[in-house]
Protein backbone atom coordinates (compact mmCIF):
# COMPACT_ATOMS: atom_id res chain seq x y z
CA UNK A 1 0.00 0.00 0.00
CA UNK A 2 1.07 3.52 -0.45
CA UNK A 3 2.22 5.19 2.73
CA UNK A 4 0.41 8.43 1.86
CA UNK A 5 -2.86 6.53 1.43
CA UNK A 6 -2.43 4.88 4.85
CA UNK A 7 -1.68 8.24 6.45
CA UNK A 8 -4.88 9.69 4.96
CA UNK A 9 -6.87 6.69 6.21
CA UNK A 10 -5.41 7.10 9.72
CA UNK A 11 -6.45 10.77 9.71
CA UNK A 12 -9.94 9.85 8.54
CA UNK A 13 -10.07 7.10 11.20
CA UNK A 14 -9.15 9.56 13.95
CA UNK A 15 -11.88 11.92 12.69
CA UNK A 16 -14.36 8.98 12.66
CA UNK A 17 -15.02 9.33 8.94
CA UNK A 18 -13.83 5.94 7.64
CA UNK A 19 -15.98 3.22 6.14
CA UNK A 20 -15.82 -0.40 7.21
CA UNK A 21 -13.71 -1.27 4.15
CA UNK A 22 -11.20 1.45 4.96
CA UNK A 23 -10.99 0.27 8.59
CA UNK A 24 -10.36 -3.27 7.36
CA UNK A 25 -7.56 -1.94 5.14
CA UNK A 26 -6.00 -0.20 8.16
CA UNK A 27 -6.29 -3.32 10.32
CA UNK A 28 -4.62 -5.43 7.66
CA UNK A 29 -1.80 -2.90 7.19
CA UNK A 30 -1.02 -2.73 10.91
CA UNK A 31 -1.36 -6.50 11.29
CA UNK A 32 1.31 -7.18 8.61
CA UNK A 33 4.16 -6.03 10.82
CA UNK A 34 6.03 -3.81 8.35
CA UNK A 35 4.74 -0.48 9.65
CA UNK A 36 6.38 2.88 9.05
CA UNK A 37 8.15 4.17 12.21
CA UNK A 38 6.02 7.32 12.50
CA UNK A 39 2.84 5.16 12.40
CA UNK A 40 4.11 2.62 14.95
CA UNK A 41 1.98 4.12 17.77
CA UNK A 42 -1.19 3.29 15.81
CA UNK A 43 -0.02 -0.31 15.35
CA UNK A 44 -0.39 -0.90 19.11
CA UNK A 45 -3.92 0.49 19.03
CA UNK A 46 -5.09 -1.65 16.10
CA UNK A 47 -3.40 -4.79 17.50
CA UNK A 48 -5.13 -4.17 20.82
CA UNK A 49 -8.51 -3.89 19.09
CA UNK A 50 -7.88 -7.20 17.34
CA UNK A 51 -6.94 -8.98 20.58
CA UNK A 52 -9.73 -7.36 22.60
CA UNK A 53 -12.25 -8.60 20.06
CA UNK A 54 -11.41 -12.19 21.00
CA UNK A 55 -11.75 -11.66 24.76
CA UNK A 56 -14.78 -13.12 26.49
CA UNK A 57 -16.24 -12.75 29.95
CA UNK A 58 -16.17 -16.07 31.78
CA UNK A 59 -17.70 -15.27 35.14
CA UNK A 60 -21.34 -16.06 35.79
CA UNK A 61 -23.79 -13.25 36.33
CA UNK A 62 -26.19 -13.61 39.24
CA UNK A 63 -29.68 -12.54 38.32
CA UNK A 64 -31.18 -12.99 41.80
CA UNK A 65 -30.70 -10.17 44.31
CA UNK A 66 -28.68 -10.90 47.39
CA UNK A 67 -30.54 -11.66 50.60
CA UNK A 68 -28.47 -9.19 52.59
CA UNK A 69 -30.22 -6.31 50.85
CA UNK A 70 -33.58 -7.64 52.00
CA UNK A 71 -32.20 -7.98 55.49
CA UNK A 72 -31.00 -4.39 55.36
CA UNK A 73 -34.48 -3.26 54.40
CA UNK A 74 -35.89 -5.26 57.33
CA UNK A 75 -33.48 -3.61 59.74
CA UNK A 76 -34.20 -0.25 58.20
CA UNK A 77 -37.93 -0.68 58.76
CA UNK A 78 -37.31 -1.81 62.35
CA UNK A 79 -35.11 1.23 62.99
CA UNK A 80 -37.73 3.53 61.47
CA UNK A 81 -40.43 2.00 63.68
CA UNK A 82 -38.31 2.44 66.81
CA UNK A 83 -37.60 6.07 65.92
CA UNK A 84 -41.31 6.68 65.31
CA UNK A 85 -42.25 5.23 68.70
CA UNK A 86 -39.49 7.20 70.41
CA UNK A 87 -40.63 10.46 68.81
CA UNK A 88 -44.27 9.78 69.77
CA UNK A 89 -43.21 9.11 73.38
CA UNK A 90 -41.13 12.31 73.56
CA UNK A 91 -43.87 14.29 71.80
CA UNK A 92 -46.49 13.04 74.27
CA UNK A 93 -44.36 14.12 77.23
CA UNK A 94 -43.79 17.57 75.73
CA UNK A 95 -47.52 17.90 75.00
CA UNK A 96 -48.38 16.98 78.59
CA UNK A 97 -45.88 19.55 79.90
CA UNK A 98 -47.41 22.18 77.65
CA UNK A 99 -50.94 21.27 78.79
CA UNK A 100 -49.91 21.37 82.46
CA UNK A 101 -48.35 24.81 81.97
CA UNK A 102 -51.48 26.02 80.20
CA UNK A 103 -53.74 24.71 82.99
CA UNK A 104 -51.51 26.34 85.62
CA UNK A 105 -51.81 29.69 83.83
CA UNK A 106 -55.61 29.38 83.63
CA UNK A 107 -55.91 28.45 87.32
CA UNK A 108 -53.61 31.34 88.27
CA UNK A 109 -55.72 33.77 86.25
CA UNK A 110 -58.90 32.50 87.92
CA UNK A 111 -57.39 32.80 91.40
CA UNK A 112 -56.20 36.37 90.67
CA UNK A 113 -59.72 37.27 89.53
CA UNK A 114 -61.21 35.69 92.68
CA UNK A 115 -58.66 37.53 94.82
CA UNK A 116 -59.50 40.91 93.28
CA UNK A 117 -63.23 40.27 93.88
CA UNK A 118 -62.57 39.25 97.47
CA UNK A 119 -60.59 42.45 98.04
CA UNK A 120 -63.54 44.48 96.75
CA UNK A 121 -65.78 42.62 99.19
CA UNK A 122 -63.30 43.15 102.03
CA UNK A 123 -63.18 46.88 101.28
CA UNK A 124 -66.99 46.98 101.28
CA UNK A 125 -67.16 45.13 104.62
CA UNK A 126 -64.51 47.46 106.07
CA UNK A 127 -66.59 50.49 105.10
CA UNK A 128 -69.62 48.84 106.74
CA UNK A 129 -67.66 48.36 109.96
CA UNK A 130 -66.66 52.01 109.83
CA UNK A 131 -70.33 53.00 109.33
CA UNK A 132 -71.45 50.66 112.13
CA UNK A 133 -68.85 52.05 114.52
CA UNK A 134 -69.94 55.58 113.71
CA UNK A 135 -73.61 54.71 114.25
CA UNK A 136 -72.78 53.00 117.56
CA UNK A 137 -70.90 56.08 118.80
CA UNK A 138 -73.81 58.31 117.92
CA UNK A 139 -76.33 56.03 119.60
CA UNK A 140 -74.35 55.75 122.79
Amino acid sequence: MELANIEKLVEKYLDAETTLQEETTLKNYFKEGSVAPHLQEYAFMFNYFASAKDETYTKTIELEPKKSKKRNFKWLSVAASVMLLFSVFIGKQEYEKHQAKKQFEQISKGLRLLSSNLKKGENAVASLYTYENTVNKILK
